[in-house]
């Protein structure tokens, strides 16, 4: 069994900074919709349909993928309808990072209390270093709304257990599989809280592109884990935390403070720490 490469070769570099670079763009790209509510809905539907053909042609799924399938697509669910909720109570440049900075500490913690894992020097100074950003982003005087603070609490959750589940479930099932069978959730929990009518208004140019930037980071960080070491490529992955945050203020006219700006990249810090 040949050894699992841990560098990052210049081809994974560029295609996990690619995919970060995407996954930031669908996420600005929502919040410019008139509504985000509904423009979140249609991207993830759009996302699984363009996903169902390579699912269909690479189709491999073992039986017993679908408990961590369900169990997984339940709480993608639960993220699209965090993630847009959070994006109307408060700026994608404080939601955004919160959300994807909490979650890795949030899944620590819960393999320290469920499964008994020990958590490493290096692992707390991730911890710390999240903590010290997230106190930056939300500013020295706790600017930030509290609701908006417990729907990026419960939406990092979200991410922290669709992710200790998928580590197991995407090797019961291909990765173009897995992916559309997370994907369903959405689009059966979405039509529920959204009118059909708001979904049409959605569907456009805005939401076309924002599906297709969603698919293509995903595959660019297939690509690139197949070039590279998987804790390198997340850890540059994470560097979408600090793009998002610094094109807040010229693509949405957002007031990103000093203080939000250098939070955003301690996160990152602390959250490539955590992956490494």
């Amino acid at each position: 069994m040949p050894m699992v490469d841990a560098r990052l070769t210049l081809p994974a570099l560029g295609l996990a900074l690619g995919s970060a670079a995407l996954h930031a763009g669908w996420n600005l790209l929502l919040v410019r919709a008139r509504d985000i509510q509904a423009a979140t809905a249609v991207t993830f539907v759009l996302t699984a349909a363009m996903a169902a053909p390579l699912a269909a042609v690479w189709w491999s799924a073992k039986t017993s993928v679908w408990p961590y399938a369900l169990a997984s697509t339940v709480l993608e669910g639960l993220y699209a309808l965090g993630l847009a909720y959070g994006y109307r109570l408060a700026e994608l440049s404080f939601v955004y990072p919160l959300t994807r900075g909490l979650a890795p500490v949030l899944t620590l913690g819960a393999g320290i209390v469920l499964l008994g894992h020990g958590a490493t020097g290096v692992e707390v100074a991730g911890v710390l270093l999240v903590a010290v950003g997230v106190v930056l982003v939300r500013g020295p005087e706790g600017r930030g709304d509290a609701k908006a603070l417990l729907v990026v609490l419960m939406t990092a959750a979200a991410i922290a257990a669709y992710t200790i589940l998928d580590r197991t479930g995407v090797h019961r099932a291909g990765a173009f599989t897995y992916s559309f069978l997370v994907l369903v959730g959405p689009c059966i929990v979405y039509p529920l809280v959204v009118s059909p009518a708001a979904m049409r208004r959605a569907f456009g140019p805005l939401t076309l592109t924002a599906s297709a930037a969603a698919l293509a980071s995903f595959v660019l960080g297939l690509l690139a884990l197949r070039h590279g070491g998987a804790a390198p490529v997340l850890a540059v992955r994470s560097s979408s935390i600090v793009m998002a945050t610094l094109l807040a203020r010229p693509l949405l006219s957002e007031n990103v403070s000093r203080s939000r700006a250098a939070g955003s990249v301690v996160v990152f810090a602390g959250v490539a720490l955590l992956a490494l």
